[in-house]
């Protein structure tokens, strides 16, 4: 309780701070199209800005795990290759596109309020969940943070279109500090320095691991893992992200793209 409450104190006096120096950095979730989720948010400095109030994000809540019994397959297309050879965009092109349309990287949350270039917060909802993050702060630039959307929602249309299933998307890593790069790098060797995720431009899905909310239409991992990788295919082809499939780590590394601004320059 006192550490919630000092917690609350901190993010109002950053709240005022903010507002007192002109900047209003944006801070939401994604749409849902509910009431009652978008009053059901469980981060404190959203709620103080918006002044909603505090509860919990009913789209927090699913099942310990997957279950893997009377699984049905569904039909899966093609996307020309293995996943591995077909998303190997390298980590040089996600980087110099998150340098080129992302924030300027930050040494911790506090500089997310001096940032001059505004930042989505993004919470679990309908088309996806955010992990436990440990070593990344769950906020995007309005770009990457469409695009994370628009991926959970084709994702769970496609899903729909071939038989259901009660599955969403899970977000494993977003924004990372200098300081979160170099506590990770500590744990994991694979880890670089000049990472794309630290402009807000890029995110990491799973694919070894999906959120179920319930037991419907029971599905396998590796079926969900292909189908998430036509969808992705798709939107990449539309020239809407760069792709990298990452073997070790267990998900597609995802960088967005700003067709707008390549078309005006």
């Amino acid at each position: 309780m006192i550490t919630r409450y000092i917690s609350l104190v901190f993010s109002a006096v950053a709240v005022w701070a903010a507002v007192i120096a002109g900047i209003t950095p944006v801070l939401y979730g994604c749409s849902s199209g509910s009431s009652e989720a978008e009053a059901a948010v469980n981060d404190t400095v959203y709620v103080m800005v918006k002044e909603k109030p505090v509860g919990r994000n009913p789209y927090d809540r699913h099942l310990d795990s997957m279950p893997d019994d009377e699984c049905v397959k569904m039909k899966i297309n093609p996307v020309g290759g293995t996943l591995g050879r077909v998303f190997n965009d390298s980590n040089y092109i996600h980087l110099d596109e998150a340098e080129r349309i992302g924030i300027k990287p930050i040494e911790s949350i506090a500089d997310v309020w001096r940032l001059k270039r505004p930042v989505c917060h993004i919470r679990s909802c309908r088309e996806y969940g955010v992990d436990s993050l440990t070593h990344s702060l769950p906020y995007l630039v309005p770009e990457a943070a469409a695009l994370l959307r628009e991926i959970g929602e084709r994702f769970n249309d496609s899903l729909q279109a071939r038989g259901g299933g009660s599955y969403r998307l899970k977000v494993t890593s977003v924004l990372r500090t200098k300081h979160g790069i170099k506590k990770l790098r500590r744990s994991n060797r694979n880890a670089v320095e000049a990472s794309a995720h630290q402009y807000g431009t890029t995110f990491d899905i799973s694919y070894a691991k999906f959120l179920c909310d319930s037991v419907t239409v029971n599905r396998t991992q590796e079926d969900l893992k292909n189908l998430l990788g036509e969808v992705l295919k798709a939107i990449r082809d539309e020239g809407k992200c760069y792709v990298k499939y990452e073997r070790k780590q267990g998900c597609f590394h995802i960088t967005a793209r700003d067709i707008r601004k390549e078309g005006e320059s």
